[in-house]
């Protein structure tokens, strides 16, 4: 990041006098040493003087030692230690020091802990960083923020002095304002903007176009700190009345700076710190982060929840993190990709690649908030097409997309694909397309499924909801009980059927419409000329259809030899009575999906033959079926 010309101040004239030697300072003023100051493991040979001059502290250590013939002071216990006990010497001897937002905070707290005040002498340390505080740090973002992040290593000292609380107070009230309107150099992408928005270049404005900053131009900025003080300025902000979305934006920010794989790029063009973070440290802030994200839905993105889920599973967080995190994705579970949902299993103890049951449970969190929200119901036919759908179609669609995905898997037993197929309500698919190409790829991973088995995973979908593609494809699978291969033949007929009727009905309707002009009138002539060529279509439309109406009833004409082939194979199986009561006693009139098992019933000794027999009137019904849809559809 390029460096800009942040605020500071000189303070003293005399030039420097100090020089260090290994582990000690030592001040070349010509007179012999009478006093050392040891600090930690650094020793400072000075004069009694400059230094009782300035601190109460130090005249009375000084007049302690002063029997000794050599007189020598601790103070292990300095805000700072010698960092900042080197600043506080060049400050009682007067030599030129420059006081910044990077080392204010350590002079303020030392001084005050040597009692460096005013009734010890005029424009004393103390003072001076006070006013260079209120008067220019707390003024300025870029300063308060270095101040901030400087109060770290002084704790509890500048907690007792307000220095952390006045600077949280200044950034808050800052990020809730349009920093154009301040003097705020504000880091962009690594270039420094002054005031204004033009670029500053070794503080020298270039003069360049300004820049429109959105309400998260703090982000960056703010991750810099540790998360005990990005916490408290969060909570600052809260405070202050800054919108939910915006502080989920900044923890989103946050958390994928320093949580890995939550993002695979560097934001901003920054270096995250996440590889200096230890599992323990990383799962201890992934748990705050969840506890600070607010719980409305959709201020989150979804697929930084699951990356959230996903990275707790991983660290092996809390249980109640990771209910937590399941809940907030439910709660916006339309708003998902599969890709992001594939969530890999990381315990040993599951063997399923991916986790089907953290993804029926986040199903039941959506579906218990769409039940709480007043979901639609399947019994109110002018309900489906209702905004109030558009999320439980949209997750139905993911979910069938996701059983797709997860049934290859030779380890995923029936039950579960069955209960999560299961879990969603009839009337939130429109089609069962989806779902039954889920069901089609999990039968081709699970070929030693037995037929009651098969049979009762297929009972998943309603034959009525498939399309005439899927219908067609599925007349035509193996992989389908044969029982469910002649449920889509008849559905797929009264399908076809309607389709023609409702062509019919809008042939017969152009040509109601268009006997007023054929009868004569007066009308415009580009409009008659309209009509004209509607009317022409219209003839040409109804040569088709009367076609169309020979096709069917050839169709219709081969289903009946077909119900009769069948029934007689009922009544030499069953030799009359209940048993051989034939197709009809066994097809309900709106081909129900409960088929009785009688209905394709043999005697024992000829099941096979008559099965194959039935079999191969079945493909050449469904050769006959596929030829005339495709001529229906070319003459359409």
């Amino acid at each position: 990041m390029a460096a800009s010309a942040s605020a500071s101040v000189k303070l003293g004239s005399k030039p420097d006098a100090f020089r260090r030697q290994g582990q000690a300072w030592f001040c070349t003023t010509g007179l012999p040493s009478d006093v050392t100051v040891e600090v930690g493991d650094m020793s400072f040979h000075l004069h009694k003087f400059p230094l009782l001059s300035k601190s109460a502290v130090l005249e009375q250590l000084i007049e302690e030692s002063s029997d000794q013939e050599e007189s020598i002071i601790k103070l292990n216990d300095i805000p700072g230690c010698a960092k900042s006990f080197e600043m506080v010497a060049r400050f009682c001897y007067g030599v030129k020091i420059e006081l910044s937002a990077a080392n204010v905070v350590h002079l303020r707290c030392a001084s005050e802990h040597l009692q460096m005040t005013e009734e010890i002498s005029d424009d004393n340390l103390i003072a001076q960083t006070e006013m260079f505080l209120n008067q220019v740090v707390l003024r300025n973002w870029k300063d308060s923020l270095k101040a901030l992040e400087t109060c770290d290593d002084l704790l509890p000292h500048a907690e007792d002095l307000q220095i952390v609380k006045r600077c949280i107070e200044s950034l808050a009230s800052k990020a809730t304002t349009d920093p154009n309107l301040f003097g705020w150099p504000i880091r962009e992408h690594g270039i420094m903007q002054s005031p204004g928005g033009s670029v500053l270049w070794n503080g020298i404005s270039t003069g360049a176009r300004p820049r429109n900053f959105s309400s998260d131009w703090w982000y960056d900025d703010v991750s810099s700190l540790s998360f005990p003080m990005y916490k408290r300025l969060l909570s600052g902000m809260e405070s202050r009345r800054i919108r939910p979305e915006i502080i989920a934006g900044s923890l989103a920010y946050y958390a994928r700076k320093y949580i890995p794989g939550l993002s695979r790029r560097n934001s901003m063009g920054t270096m995250p710190l996440a590889g200096t973070l230890s599992d323990v440290e990383q799962r201890n802030l992934l748990e705050e982060i969840d506890r600070l994200l607010p719980v409305q839905k959709g201020l989150v993105p979804t697929k930084l929840l699951l990356g959230l889920l996903k990275t707790s599973m991983i660290l092996k967080a809390s249980s109640t993190c990771i209910a937590n995190l399941e809940k907030r994705v439910g709660m916006q579970l339309d708003q998902a990709s599969l890709e992001d949902l594939l969530l890999p299993n990381y315990s040993y103890t599951m063997e399923t690649l991916y986790n089907v049951e953290c993804v029926h449970r986040i199903l039941e969190h959506f579906l218990a908030m769409d039940q709480a929200n007043g979901g639609c119901s399947p019994c109110i036919d002018d309900m489906m097409a209702s905004p109030s759908m558009i999320p439980i179609t949209a997750v139905a669609k993911l979910l069938d997309g996701y059983l797709a995905e997860v049934a290859p898997d030779v380890n995923l037993k029936p039950p579960k694909f069955q209960a999560l197929a299961s879990a969603l309500p009839e009337y939130a698919r429109p089609l069962d397309d989806g779902l039954y190409r889920a069901i089609d790829v999990y039968l081709k991973a699970h070929s030693w499924l037995s037929e009651g088995e098969r049979e009762q995973l297929c009972r998943l979908m309603d034959c009525q909801k498939l399309s005439l593609e899927a219908c067609t494809h599925a007349a035509q699978n193996e992989r389908l009980p044969l029982r469910v291969v002649v449920q889509v033949l008849f559905f797929e007929q009264l399908q076809l059927r309607t389709s023609i009727a409702g062509c019919l009905l809008v042939s017969d309707n152009l040509e109601g419409s268009s006997r007023p002009l054929r009868s004569g009138g007066v009308a415009m002539s580009g409009e008659a000329g309209g009509w004209s060529a509607a009317v022409r279509e219209n003839q040409v439309l109804k040569v088709g259809m009367d076609n169309m109406r020979m096709r069917l009833a050839e169709l219709e004409k081969e289903c009946s030899d077909m119900r009769q082939e069948i029934e007689k194979l009922g009544r030499g199986g069953g030799g009359g009575g209940k048993s051989g009561g034939g197709w009809a006693s066994h097809v309900p009139r709106r081909f129900s999906l409960k088929m009785k098992p009688q209905m394709c019933s043999t005697q024992e000794g000829s099941v096979s033959e008559q099965q194959k027999s039935m079999s191969a009137k079945l493909d050449k019904l469904q050769a006959k079926l596929s030829k005339q849809k495709r001529q229906l559809s070319a003459d359409a």
